[in-house]
């Protein structure tokens, strides 16, 4: 005769101490696994300054050790004399009416038989004081791009925590065209995650300290040679200048779109800008091709320090002095969209650097 058992199941209790430990060890590992994510954004940012590095000191060793530019070093003289709202348009328009052709433009890449270009003005110097934009914000021009992949929309042109711009851009990133139209872009050019430091692009003496008006800023439309193009090799502070940086606020992120700021050309957003918040430290190429990130609270320190061993109140590590103003104590507009930040870091490093490219963004790395 064949035994019976009474059949054996888990207890309530059981069931509960098993879904605990599940639990607590999810709770355990998905923090972890948050940081290898983030840490795997970070290395792969840091991967594309670097390869930016490279391209940059390739195209220096093509054009005698020049930085990247894509303007014509004497535009000046083209000028009226000094900067106003409509300055670089009046001066290309001039420069067409006496050479008896267009100044070349910013190339964004070749697509089914056409040839693309940004409009004159604006994009073509370092830096609109009006529009805040310009060729700083053009990494992926052709006139670069033929130094990395040949294409406008390349993944390496993106950092991954750029989820705004990312959601944007990365439809385009198979496309087979160096350039998508922007009709395909929802009417509009997309920029890169990555900026240069337009301080850096022109002429150190733009930036440089003029005894005639005690400021740090001269008007580069009255400078002679206010656009020429600096070389590599004139950075004194290689390894504290910053060459490129990312353009929003990506590392230590709290917030991503800036509510003041509406209409952004990434879907609706405009995300918070790198100096946006006291917690950014974005990540960051220098002169010496050596890839960092720069804490906001180092780059106002580094400003104060500055300021300290100059003995000039406007004499920090950038210049207040330019049409954009600021200043260097909290709470104080001007300077690179300082009004715009989160928690009023008031830095405008890397874009408004005192002495451009001879200058330094930070004291110590």
């Amino acid at each position: 005769m064949r035994k019976s058992y009474p059949s054996r199941a888990f207890t309530i209790i059981e069931l509960l101490v098993v879904v605990s430990i599940i639990a607590l060890l999810v709770g355990i590992l998905l923090p972890a696994i948050g940081r290898a994510r983030d840490q795997a954004q970070l290395t792969r940012s840091q991967a594309n300054l670097k390869q930016m590095g490279t391209a940059a000191a390739t195209y220096g060793a093509e054009w005698k050790d020049r930085q990247l530019t894509y303007v014509n070093d004497n535009i000046q003289r083209y000028g009226t004399g000094g900067y106003t709202a409509t300055a670089a348009v009046d001066a290309f328009t001039k420069f067409e009416q006496v050479n008896g052709y267009e100044h070349p433009m910013v190339c964004l890449g070749y697509t089914q038989g056409v040839v693309w270009f940004y409009a004159q003005g604006k994009y073509n110097i370092p830096i609109d004081w009006t529009t805040k934009l310009g060729a700083f914000r053009v990494p992926n021009g052709r006139q670069f791009s033929q130094y990395l992949n040949d294409r406008f929309y390349d993944p390496i042109y993106y950092a991954p925590k750029d989820t705004a711009v990312m959601a944007s851009v990365e439809q385009f990133f198979d496309s087979a065209d160096e350039w998508v139209h922007p009709n395909q872009t929802g009417g509009s050019v997309k920029f890169s995650s990555y900026c240069f430091s337009p301080a850096a692009m022109f002429s150190p003496d733009v930036f440089s300290y003029n005894k005639a008006n005690g400021k740090y800023y001269t008007d580069e439309w009255t400078l002679p040679g206010g656009f020429r193009s600096p070389s590599y090799s004139s950075a004194q502070y290689s390894n504290l200048k910053t060459h490129m940086t990312e353009h929003h606020w990506l590392q230590n992120r709290k917030k991503a779109c800036q509510p003041a700021l509406t209409g952004g050309i990434y879907d609706g957003c405009q995300p918070y800008f790198y100096n946006g918040s006291f917690e950014s430290a974005p990540v960051t190429l220098f002169y010496d091709n050596h890839v960092g990130t720069v804490g906001q609270r180092d780059a106002i320190d580094a400003c104060a320090r500055a300021a300290q061993q100059t003995g000039h109140t406007n004499g920090g590590t950038w210049s207040v002095d330019t049409p954009l103003g600021g200043g260097y104590v909290d709470n104080a507009g001007g300077g690179y969209y300082m009004d715009y930040g989160l928690d009023w870091t008031s830095t405008s490093y890397h874009i408004l650097t005192i002495d451009g490219i001879k200058g330094r963004d930070v004291l110590s790395q």
